[in-house]
């Protein structure tokens, strides 16, 4: 971390500019609160921006960060973080993160706390790290990107299941794609030559991990890092119904990687070519093609994380070569 950056953004004095999503799962409700306890912690100027339509969100984002704040504070799901997380990467503002949305993985990466009075004060007691961030063509990823199954998964997320259902409409609507899932083929080639390339067919999935947390809760896998400067690639090939079971039971501590019908690697860059036209989900939201090409940005952005979050345990090394 840059020396002049604060170990604690949040203190009397500081210029705070906060974003609130209203429209995510918890947003318009948290709101007054949130606004309530960052005023409590003193800072000498609170800018706050509600957004009411995902049309307004990135306005308000710009606006915020024009005001030249010492902390931006973001309240949303991963949608709305990683939105704000491409105005301010690379810059010297640090992101603060409340886990105002359903799933929510960004801030389980770094072990933010779901709580609103506890998010807040982690912001207060905590301290600033750098993180890495995928990029997809350029479009930034915080957590995953992905192809194949998920896309379906991600069409059947409609606002009203995430807002009724929370994190259990994730697998809901992973059943329903899977029902309906069409296989595909790909080839990965990796631009840095450390992998040969790699065609695969009959694939349910291809992922590019950049982040721990994916899909409410699942790891990428047992040794993802959110700043290790690699990127994790995992491909599903299709199987019988008891193969997928198998691989689902192993989804949350991500050790579904091991698995014979998964193969999985770490790379820092990867553009993955499909059979057919395919869309590609950036955590959550359907906003790239085949083919992508898939790169790691080094220490790109710098987040607040809880005094006790271990996110961030390589920061300021510079990670495997």
């Amino acid at each position: 971390m840059p020396p002049h950056l604060p170990l604690t953004p949040l203190h009397p004095g500081a210029a705070v500019a906060l974003v609130v999503n209203a429209g995510s799962r918890r947003g318009a409700a948290a709101l007054p609160d949130v606004r309530r306890l960052l005023a409590t912690a003193g800072p000498r100027r609170l800018d706050v921006h509600p957004v009411v339509r995902g049309a307004d969100l990135r306005p308000a984002l710009e606006a915020a960060v024009a005001g030249g704040p010492d902390l931006l504070v973001v309240g949303g799901g991963d949608g709305t973080v990683g939105c704000a997380a491409d105005l301010v990467a690379g810059t010297d503002v640090p992101l603060g993160v409340l886990p105002l949305g359903t799933a929510n993985d960004f801030a389980r990466t770094l072990a933010v706390p779901t709580d609103v009075a506890s998010a807040v004060d982690a912001l207060r007691t905590g301290h600033v790290v750098d993180v890495d961030l995928g990029r997809a063509d350029g479009r930034v990823f915080l957590n995953v990107a992905s192809l194949g199954l998920s896309v379906g998964v991600t069409q059947r997320l409609t606002a009203r299941a995430k807002r009724w259902l929370g994190p259990a409409a994730y697998p809901a609507a992973t059943l329903a794609a899977y029902r309906h899932h069409r296989p595909f083929a790909a080839r990965l080639d990796f631009p840095g030559g450390d992998h040969a390339p790699l065609a695969l067919d009959d694939l349910l999935q291809v992922a590019v991990g950049n982040g721990v947390h994916y899909g409410g809760g699942n790891a990428v896998s047992p040794t993802a890092s959110v700043d290790d400067h690699l990127l994790d690639v995992y491909a599903i090939v299709r199987g019988r119904l008891r193969d997928h079971v198998s691989i689902a039971r192993f989804l949350r501590d991500g050790s579904f990687v091991e698995h014979e019908r998964v193969v999985h690697l770490t790379t820092r860059a990867v553009t993955v070519s499909t059979d057919r036209p395919m869309p590609v989900n950036l955590d959550g939201e359907l906003a790239a093609g085949t083919p992508t090409a898939f790169a790691v940005e080094r220490n790109a952005l710098h987040v607040v994380v809880p005094a006790h979050s271990t996110a961030a345990r390589l920061d300021g090394r510079d990670g495997p070569r």
